[in-house]
C-alpha cells in the first residue's frame, strides 16, 4: 500500500480517519535523512547500536531496548516512523527492482540528478535466455543503480523483488513478472538475481536487500469474478512441495535472500500471512531464513476486512505477528498492534522478535553505520552508464525467441531488403517494451527506430492500440506491404490486456489483430515477419500454419533497447538463441482448465498444467527456440555413455517396497557418486551462435501414487559455439538432487528403476537400484 496510490480498504470510519492522519503525516515528510548514526549529530559516541565494531546482534538488541512500545509499533509498517531522540529518520521499506529500479513503490523517486534508471527486459524475456550469469549480472547492475539512488536520498535499500511465482496458467496477468513455468528454472533465476542484488560483501553484509514474492501458490489476480483478495488456493501437499514452494526454497537456501513476502490469497483455508506453518515453521524454521518476512501490501487488512479470518482487527494483528510476519506493507499493524498487546493477544516480546528481524537487515545494509562502506561513492554517474545500457541490449538479444523461420527467410539482407514495411500497434511503442513494475527508462529504441537503422521504412500502425477494435487502417497497411521488399508486423499485447489485477480470458490476439496479420501477409510482396510482444503465451496457430508468414519472433517485453535488439536479430547482426520458458497452448486449452483449479497433474478430462504434467497438443513447447545455425549433441568422455546406461545402487535405512522407492530424507545422499555426463555440442551451421543444453529426466512409472510426471528439467547450461566448432558441457547427475520425485504426502522420494535422460535428441538411461 502507498498512501497516494492505493485506496484505503478499511470499512470502519474511525480507522479511516486514523489512516488518513497516518498518511498525512508521512506524505508531508521531506526526503529521508541520508544516514542514521551520523557523526554530526553527536549521538554516535554514546549509543552502542551506532558502533560499527560491535556485533550486529548486540547492536540490534541495544536499539530495541531503547525504544518504547509505541515507537516499536510504528516500525512494524513499511512507512516506518522516525525516532528523532535516537537520531533515526523515517524509512520507506517499499521499493521495487523487478528488472531495474522502479518508482512503482513509494521508496524510490526519479527526478533531478536521477531522471531514470536502466530498464532491462521484463523477467519472462530475460528468463528465456536461460543464462544464469546474465541473471546475476543484471542484478548486480540494478543494485549499483539502487545504491547510487540511495546515496542521493531518493531510494531505499530494501527491494521487494524478484517475483518467483510459477507461471501455472497462461492467462495470468502477472506471468510476465516471473521466470516461467518450470520450478527449477524459477529457483535458479531467483538465486542468481538475488545474489546479484545483494552482492558478495564480507560476512553478513548486504548491498541491497532482495525479497522473493509472493509466497505461496499465488497466480490468480482477477478471473471470472474471482480475485486474489478472496481466492482460496486449494493445493495438495504434492504440488506445494514439487512446484509452488520450490523457487522460494531456492531463494532462501541458494540465494540467501534477505526477505520473503507472503501473498494475498489463502492456501487451503488459511491466509498465507497468518499461517504459522508456512511462515514460522517453513521459511524460518526449515529453510532458516536470515531476514524478515513482509506482507504483500494490505494483506493483513485483506484477511481481516475481506476474508473475515478473525473477528477483530487486534486478533488479525496478533495472528500475523505470531505466525511469523515481521513487517506490514500498510498501516494495519501500526494501528492495531498496541490494542492486541493490551488485550493480551500479543506480548511486547513478540513485537521485539519481529523488530529484531527487520532491524538486523537494516544493520546488515549499513544503515546505522553513517556514510561508510564499499558503496558510499556510488552516485548519478553510476546510473544509466554506457555499460548498463549495453547490458540491457544484450539481455534483449539473449531473451528473444525465434519460433518460425520458413525457408530460412531470416535474416533479412540490408542489400536485398532496402525498404521494409513496419506495421502494427506495437511497432513504435516505448513503455510497452518494459512491461510492468518498471521505472523511468534511460532511453528507448522502438522497433521502428531499430529497423530504420538498417533500411528505409514505411510505417503504418494498422490498429489504434493492441485492442485493435476496427480495421480502418488495414488498407494503408496493405499498401505499405505491397510496396516494401519485406514486411515486419509488430503485434501482441500490453498492460491493457495483461497486468496486475488483469488476467486474460483467452489466448488469441486481441480484436482484429489476426485479420490484420493475415491481410498484410497476403498483400506483401516480400517475406513477412511477425514479431510478438507479450508476457504470456499467445495462440498464433493461424500464423504458424500460414505459408505467407515466413517467420515468427517472440520478443516478450524486451526492455528499453528492445527495438534495437529486434532489428539486430531480423537483420542477422545477432543470432537468436532464446528458448521459451513456458508452454504455448492452443485456445481450446482454457475452456478445459478453470484458473481456480490449482492441481498440476492431469486427471479425468483435466489435461494438467505445464510441460511436466500436461497431456495435450501445444502451439510451441517449453524450451522451444530456433537459431540461424544448427546444433547437434553427442555424449563424450564418459565410458558409461558407450552403454547408454549408467547404474548405481543407493543404500538406505528405509526402502519402501510398495512404491519401489527410497525417501530422500532417509538416503545417505552424501555418499552417492554423481554420474558425469559430458555433452558435446557441435555447431554444424554457418553462423556463430548460443545454445541451451537442456537435461530432462523421465522417472520410472512405478508405485508412487499420483506421480503424473511426463519429464522434468534437472539441469540447463548456456554455451556459445562458433560455426563449425564443438564445445563440451558437463552435467553431474545427482540421484538425490535430480532424480527425486514427490509423493502424495509431499515427501521426496527416489524411484528405483530406469530414469531416462533426454538431452535434445539423445537418450541416456540411469538405472537406480536399492542396495539391500
Amino acid at each position: 500500500m502507498s498512501c497516494n496510490k492505493k485506496s484505503l480498504l478499511f470499512g470502519n470510519k474511525v480507522v479511516v480517519v486514523l489512516v488518513f492522519l497516518f498518511c498525512l503525516v508521512h506524505s508531508s515528510e521531506s526526503l529521508r535523512p541520508l544516514f542514521a548514526c551520523n557523526p554530526s549529530n553527536g549521538l554516535t559516541r554514546t549509543l552502542r547500536f551506532c558502533r560499527v565494531n560491535v556485533p550486529i546482534h548486540v547492536r540490534v538488541q541495544d536499539l530495541i531496548g531503547r525504544l518504547t512500545l509505541q515507537e516499536k509499533i510504528r516500525l512494524l509498517v513499511n512507512n516506518a516512523a522516525a525516532v528523532p531522540r535516537l537520531g533515526i529518520g523515517g524509512y520507506e521499506w517499499w521499493s521495487e527492482a523487478l528488472h531495474g529500479v522502479s518508482d512503482v513503490g513509494p521508496g524510490a523517486k526519479f527526478g533531478g540528478a536521477f531522471p531514470g534508471a536502466t530498464s532491462f527486459p521484463q523477467v519472462i524475456t530475460t528468463a528465456a535466455s536461460f543464462n544464469q550469469s546474465l541473471w546475476e549480472e543484471i542484478g548486480r547492475v540494478v543494485s549499483d543503480e539502487a545504491r547510487a539512488m540511495y546515496n542521493g536520498g531518493v531510494a531505499g535499500l530494501t527491494y521487494w523483488s524478484p517475483n518467483v511465482n510459477i507461471l501455472r496458467d497462461p492467462r495470468w496477468g502477472r506471468g510476465q513478472e516471473t521466470p516461467g513455468e518450470d520450478p527449477v528454472v524459477a529457483g535458479k533465476y531467483a538465486a542468481s538475481y538475488v545474489r546479484g542484488l545483494q552482492g558478495n560483501g564480507a560476512g553478513n553484509r548486504l548491498k541491497v536487500a532482495a525479497c522473493c514474492k509472493h509466497y505461496t501458490a499465488y497466480d490468480l489476480d482477477n478471473w471470472n469474478g474471482v480475485d486474489r483478495f478472496h481466492f482460496n488456493a486449494k493445493v495438495s501437499k504434492q504440488d506445494l512441495e514439487d512446484t509452488y514452494n520450490v523457487p522460494f526454497k531456492s531463494c532462501v537456501y541458494e540465494g540467501k535472500v534477505a526477505s520473503v513476502m507472503c501473498s494475498y490469497n489463502q492456501v487451503n483455508g488459511k491466509p498465507t500471512c497468518a499461517d504459522e506453518n508456512l511462515l514460522k515453521n517453513t521459511i524460518r524454521g526449515q529453510w532458516r531464513l536470515n531476514g524478515y518476512i513482509v506482507s504483500d501490501c494490505d494483506s493483513v487488512d485483506v484477511f481481516f476486512n475481506q476474508q473475515h479470518y478473525t473477528k477483530t482487527p487486534e486478533e488479525a494483528a496478533a495472528a500475523s505477528i505470531k505466525a511469523g510476519l515481521d513487517l506490514d506493507c500498510g498501516p494495519f499493524l501500526a494501528i492495531f498492534t498496541e490494542g492486541a498487546v493490551k488485550k493480551g493477544l500479543l506480548t511486547e516480546y513478540d513485537v521485539n522478535l519481529a523488530l529484531a528481524n527487520t532491524i538486523t537487515v537494516q544493520m546488515r545494509l549499513g544503515m546505522f553505520d553513517g556514510n561508510l562502506g564499499p558503496y558510499a561513492n556510488l552516485g548519478p554517474r553510476d546510473v544509466c552508464t554506457l555499460a548498463h545500457r549495453h547490458l540491457a541490449l544484450e539481455a534483449a538479444h539473449q531473451g528473444i525467441v525465434l519460433l518460425k523461420n520458413s525457408g530460412r527467410s531470416l535474416p533479412l539482407s540490408p542489400r536485398r531488403h532496402r525498404t521494409v514495411a513496419v506495421i502494427g500497434p506495437n511497432s513504435d511503442v516505448t513503455e510497452t517494451m518494459i512491461g510492468n513494475y518498471a521505472g523511468k527508462a534511460c532511453t528507448y529504441t522502438t522497433p521502428l527506430q531499430g529497423i530504420s537503422r538498417y533500411a528505409r521504412t514505411l510505417h503504418q500502425a494498422g490498429c489504434a492500440g493492441v485492442a485493435c477494435r476496427g480495421n480502418q487502417g488495414f488498407g494503408a497497411a496493405e499498401a505499405a506491404a505491397r510496396e516494401a521488399d519485406a514486411t515486419v508486423l509488430v503485434m501482441g499485447l500490453d498492460q491493457s490486456i495483461e497486468a496486475e489485477t488483469r488476467d486474460r480470458t483467452g489466448l488469441l490476439l486481441p480484436g482484429y489483430q489476426q485479420e490484420l496479420v493475415t491481410r498484410v501477409a497476403q498483400a506483401s510482396k516480400g517475406p513477412v515477419i511477425l514479431v510478438l510482444m507479450s508476457g504470456g503465451p499467445i495462440d498464433v496457430s493461424f500464423a504458424k500454419n500460414n505459408p505467407r508468414v515466413a517467420a515468427i519472433i517472440w520478443a516478450g517485453y524486451p526492455g528499453q533497447a528492445g527495438g534495437a535488439a529486434i532489428a539486430n536479430i531480423i537483420f542477422g547482426a545477432v543470432n537468436p538463441g532464446g528458448k521459451l520458458p513456458m508452454t504455448w497452448y492452443p485456445q481450446d486449452y482454457v475452456a478445459k482448465v478453470p484458473m481456480t483449479i490449482m492441481a498440476m497433474r492431469a486427471y479425468g478430462n483435466y489435461p494438467g498444467r505445464t510441460y511436466r504434467f500436461y497431456k495435450g497438443p501445444v502451439v510451441f513447447p517449453f524450451g522451444f527456440g530456433l537459431s540461424y545455425t544448427t546444433f547437434t549433441h553427442s555424449l563424450a568422455q564418459n565410458p558409461l555413455a558407450q552403454l547408454s546406461v549408467s547404474s548405481y545402487k543407493l543404500n538406505s535405512a528405509i526402502f519402501n517396497s510398495s512404491s519401489n522407492s527410497i525417501k530422500v530424507s532417509h538416503a545417505n545422499c552424501g555418499t552417492f557418486p554423481k554420474v558425469p555426463l559430458h555433452v558435446e555440442v557441435s555447431n554444424t551451421g554457418e553462423f556463430d551462435g548460443t545454445h541451451t543444453v537442456f537435461v530432462f529426466a523421465e522417472p520410472p512409472k512405478n508405485g508412487i501414487k499420483g506421480l503424473g510426471v511426463n519429464k522434468q528439467l534437472i539441469a540447463f547450461e548456456k554455451v556459445h559455439v562458433t560455426a563449425g566448432a564443438k564445445r563440451t558441457v558437463q552435467v553431474d547427475v545427482d540421484a538425490c538432487k535430480h532424480l527425486g520425485v514427490v509423493d502424495e504426502y509431499g515427501r521426496r522420494r527416489i524411484p528405483m528403476g530406469e530414469h531416462k535422460l533426454h538431452i535434445g535428441d539423445l537418450k541416456h538411461t540411469i538405472l537406480v537400484q536399492p542396495q539391500l
